[in-house]
């Protein structure tokens, strides 16, 4: 007897959807195609496009583009600072009020701290890419106590900060000391965090993503913290790249791997369907402060086998390809 369950959509805080810019990889409708395939009923659109979204011209570009689509909401996601390269800030208050939701340089570490820290003085949602992931976790905590301190005092806004795509052991106990200390931070991974390791990385560019694969001990502390309540949130991460860019050389091919349309089932494989809901759902949702207005059916047993060619996405190469799933998406 099938597992078939209806469930609220998922909720994904961190998807490169291309366009404007970069359509040859992925467009805004292939995307969405994607994130509904996948069960996402709500997805934030990272800024690194062409142009960055760092004005409130290509946010309005997104919104009135995705809007056409109901089966889905896309909530664009503003750059922290002009062109991302910069260390000039964006105009937090114009841009929250043309519907950005968040700020973030993903695909830039910030690594000015005072830059940081006056961003976290805005008061708004900053999700923070970090690469050299164990040092940039621990001082950008520390730029957080500092900027928390002063809104305990009334001189700034309380911060808001949420750590993208952590995958090593390191960061998630100086994430799980400070969520210990009673700081409100949050952190998400990605599936490929919990399901490969650096041993499976190829000559080519199939394995190729940033925040690199780690070794088997940071996999299976990514597995702890996701059970224990360090990790709030699975993210897919979804940076699609045409068969041609990722087939180059491991040096030479561009980070990132698709990752819409294989989630749900990847969880399932270390998570409880409830340890999931709250991963996937409940907890993006409060941190983001949306509604999830939508549902989706689940057959938790059926099996299936990845193939790529069969995605929605514009993005026709997997790590997963292959694989033998279990769980899928009805749509």
């Amino acid at each position: 007897m099938t597992k078939i369950k209806k469930i609220p959509a998922f909720v994904d805080m961190h998807v490169h959807l291309r366009e404007p810019g970069f359509s040859r990889k992925e467009t805004l409708e292939t995307g969405m195609a994607s994130a509904i395939a996948g069960g996402f009923g709500s997805i934030c659109a990272m800024p690194n496009t062409n142009p960055v979204v760092d004005n409130p011209d290509v946010i309005r570009f997104l919104l009135d583009t995705t809007s056409k689509n109901p089966n889905i909401d896309v909530y664009p996601i503003s750059a922290v600072t002009k062109n991302l390269n910069t260390t000039e800030l964006v105009r937090f208050e114009n841009l929250k009020k043309a519907g950005a939701i968040a700020f973030s340089n993903d695909g830039l570490p910030i690594l000015d701290k005072e830059v940081f820290k006056n961003a976290l003085k805005s008061g708004e949602l900053i999700l923070s890419h970090c690469e050299n992931e164990v040092n940039e976790v621990k001082w950008q905590i520390d730029a957080f106590k500092e900027v928390q301190s002063l809104a305990n005092q009334g001189l700034s806004k309380s911060p808001r900060l949420h750590f993208c795509h952590i995958s090593t052991s390191d960061a998630l106990l100086a994430i799980k000391s400070a969520k210990a200390q009673g700081f409100k931070v949050t952190c998400e991974t990605a599936p490929h965090y919990f399901t490969f390791t650096k041993k499976d990385v190829t000559s080519n560019g199939v394995y190729k993503m940033n925040p690199p694969l780690r070794e088997e001990a940071d996999r299976e502390a990514v597995i702890q913290c996701l059970k224990d309540g360090t990790i709030d949130v699975i993210a897919t991460d979804h940076a699609p790249h045409t068969v041609e860019e990722k087939l180059m050389p491991y040096s030479s091919s561009p980070n990132g791997i698709v990752g819409l349309e294989t989630a749900f089932p990847l969880a399932l494989r270390v998570l409880s369907l409830d340890e999931i809901l709250e991963k996937m759902c409940y907890n993006p949702a409060r941190i983001l402060g949306i509604e999830n207005k939508r549902e989706i059916t689940v057959d938790l047993d059926e099996e299936w086998v990845v193939k790529s060619a069969e995605f929605k996405s514009k993005c026709k190469i997997s790590p997963y390809e292959n694989m033998r799933l279990r769980g899928k998406v009805l749509v």
